[in-house]
């Protein structure tokens, strides 16, 4: 929290959050406690009382009661939100700046759009609607929110988050995309992204709105394109001596055949997409195609005739073939973000309240990026562990307070394992006391 003191959270949020009435009052203090609760582990609106057990209270100024926050949180409207929104791209400015949470992003940054579906169980939540989503490779109805997420993160970091969208649980992957994907490229430059920026999305986000979104930002894309009959006739139409040979770093379980694949074939062609509209898109269409085995084959039976299963890719990237294909793949790195999220403040959204549960996930936004940038001053063991390495390890430490003359002592515990890192990043954050 000193930390977020560092990268002015308080003068953010009292700057850009204004709620009416005496429940919205002190909006900075309020949007810090709730902020605090989720680093230390909170994931609905009573645990967030664990900013103000046992000796925090000493620690620590203006912590409000979780009751205090409940009622905060659903006095925010639409307008509101975007007000807490703002402030939490800014202060990912801020904490880019102070720490090298982004190093490399004036070479090449990555902007990655995805979406999840969070169940929730409660008929009377409001914006809860059924959804679709693939649990065990089957496709199940579930009932929840749908959470948008923009990521940015370089070859030297870890993904923290830049945009947040809560939509209705049977809202589109696309909806309210386009928008998100703008403010997304706004915070990246903002961050430092002077060099060159690709945003990464799959076939969801195969919109001739979002694409353009990037390109009216002055971005790259890099889009998996949908496999209807024109993008097929695209990929076979490659000529055979074009194809080049790739092998992928680790086995991939295939769900279609139920094999494990590490060799596969990908080549690019001049592709226009959306083409007879004014979104009219021309571009790369990297193919990558993976040789179908018929289960009748017998060991030493050659077929007659090959076979493919094809996967492509809508891209403008400056990269050569090879490298701009595994570029792409790299947009798996956000599904660590969302597990991040979901074994932290997204294991619930805990109000019957649409317009708190947005506000909820932008602190929660705000929570991760504070929790990544102290892991990345604490160790570069920590620069991408995964956030609950960082709250069980220098986080959640079991410290007695004892007060002398005055003065606040911690008593840190004996044949600690990680007390380097925590005494690197107490030092980043102050100056040890003489």
């Amino acid at each position: 929290m000193r930390l977020a003191e560092s990268c002015d959270l308080h003068g953010i949020v009292r700057e850009k959050v204004h709620v009416p009435g005496d429940k919205g009052s002190n909006a900075a203090g309020k949007v810090a406690t709730i902020v605090a609760g989720m680093v230390a582990g909170a994931d609905s609106i009573d645990d967030l009382d664990v900013a103000r057990h046992g000796g925090m209270p000493a620690l620590f100024g203006t912590v409000y009661a979780p009751s205090t926050l409940g009622s905060f949180l659903r006095k925010f409207t639409h307008g509101h939100v975007l007000q807490l929104q703002s402030a939490s791209r800014e202060f990912l400015v801020q904490l880019a700046q102070r720490t090298p949470l982004l190093s490399g992003a004036a070479g090449l940054m990555f902007v990655d759009v995805d979406s999840m579906l969070r169940r929730v169980y409660g008929k009377k939540k409001s914006g809860a609607a059924f959804g679709h989503t693939k649990i065990g490779g089957y496709d199940v109805s579930l009932r929840g929110y749908n959470p948008l997420i923009a990521v940015l993160s370089t070859a030297d970091s870890a993904p923290v988050v830049a945009a947040t969208r809560l939509r209705a649980g049977n809202a589109g992957s696309a909806r309210g995309a386009a928008s998100l994907v703008a403010e997304a490229i706004g915070t990246a430059k903002a961050c430092g992204g002077t060099g060159e920026i690709i945003v990464r999305m799959d076939s969801a986000f195969y919109s001739k709105k979002v694409i353009w979104a990037a390109r009216r930002n002055k971005v790259r894309f890099s889009v998996t394109a949908r496999m209807d009959g024109k993008t097929k006739q695209a990929a076979q139409s490659i000529p055979d001596d074009q194809w080049v040979d790739i092998k992928y770093p680790q086995a991939i379980w295939d769900v279609q055949e139920a094999r494990w694949i590490s060799d596969a074939q990908i080549a690019e062609v001049t592709f226009t997409a959306f083409e007879g509209t004014r979104y009219a898109i021309t571009a790369r269409l990297i193919v990558r195609r993976i040789k179908k085995i018929s289960p009748n084959a017998t060991k030493g039976q050659d077929e007659l005739f090959a076979t493919y299963r094809y996967h492509a890719v809508l891209t403008d990237s400056p990269f050569v073939l090879v490298q701009a294909e595994a570029q792409h793949r790299g947009h798996a790195i956000i599904e660590q973000v969302n597990a991040d999220l979901i074994n932290g403040p997204l294991a619930h959204l805990p109000s019957g309240d649409f317009h708190a549960n947005s506000a909820w996930l932008a602190c929660a936004a705000i929570a991760h990026n504070l929790t990544r940038a102290a892991g990345r001053l604490a160790s570069p063991r920590y620069g991408k562990a995964r956030a609950a390495t960082i709250r069980t390890q220098i986080i959640n430490v079991p410290a007695r307070l004892a007060h002398r003359a005055r003065t606040i002592h911690l008593h840190l515990p004996e044949h600690w394992p990680w007390q380097h890192a925590w005494e690197t990043l107490f030092a980043a954050v102050r100056a040890s006391p003489a």
